[in-house]
């Protein structure tokens, strides 16, 4: 391809990346609809061989007994597809690692022939002047080598999200899936939360910690003017992918 036209192309290429930005100009961003999530399919829809769910059973005498969901005592956890739960966040990690490395190495060799059958004064005088054979043969080495590496982290997020059961997989154990959005002024912060929960581990309050959660994945970031700013120009992004130096 010629280089001109490589050019053009690459040029073609950002000014579509772009345009997302551009359609941004002057107003915030755009909430993502709810009606397209798959936490309203969950609650709309039901897999093949789901039941449907189950309308609390009406007692014909008024009783605070009933085993119902929607009763005083009744069990109102997370436990079928459509159902939320609150995951609740507390990530509080914090590691320092420190590593250091020295080796050294030092070594020296001599070797000299003082009478052989009198070959090193026959040898001595052929030789030129300032040269000897004492000794004959003399090597030093060394070496050191010192490393050192250290590694410090610090992370910390509080945060509560409702998620959506999406699936009861065969063996019991529920699919999550939760989205939240808060949008300030011109700046939208998202919250993503997915993964495998197993119904025990679900509280009395409808609670589940994230250390609970198999597979998990959490997702905290945001999208606008601030984050914008906050990342390089296309340009230089490709550059920096590009270029070797």
């Amino acid at each position: 391809m010629p280089p001109t036209r490589l050019i053009a192309t690459g040029l073609a290429l950002l000014s579509l990346t772009g345009c997302g930005r551009l359609s941004e100009i002057g107003r915030p961003p755009d909430l993502t609809p709810a009606a397209a999530s798959d936490e309203a399919r969950a609650m709309t829809t039901y897999g093949l061989g789901e039941d449907l769910p189950q309308q609390a059973a009406r007692a014909d005498t008024p009783s605070l007994w009933t085993g119902a969901r929607g009763s005083l005592l009744g069990d109102r956890r997370a436990m079928q597809r459509g159902d939320i739960l609150t995951v609740v966040i507390e990530i509080d990690d914090r590691a320092a690692i420190s590593n250091s490395t020295g080796r050294s190495r030092s070594g020296s060799e001599e070797m000299g022939i003082s009478a052989l059958f009198g070959l090193p004064e026959a040898a001595q005088e052929s030789l030129p002047e300032g040269a000897d054979l004492q000794p004959g043969v003399q090597t030093n080495s060394s070496s050191s080598f010192n490393g050192d590496g250290s590694v410090q982290r610090n992370e910390q997020l509080e945060l509560k999200v409702a998620a959506t059961v999406t699936r009861v997989m065969p063996n019991g154990v529920l699919a999550i899936e939760g989205l939240q959005e808060v949008r300030v002024n011109y700046e939208l912060r998202e919250l993503l939360v997915s993964g495998f929960v197993r119904p025990e581990d679900i509280t009395r309050q409808n609670e589940i910690t994230y250390d609970k959660i198999a597979s998990a994945r959490i997702s905290y970031g945001g999208r606008g003017q601030i984050s914008d700013m906050q990342q390089p120009r296309y340009g230089q992004q490709a550059a920096d992918a590009v270029l070797p130096f």
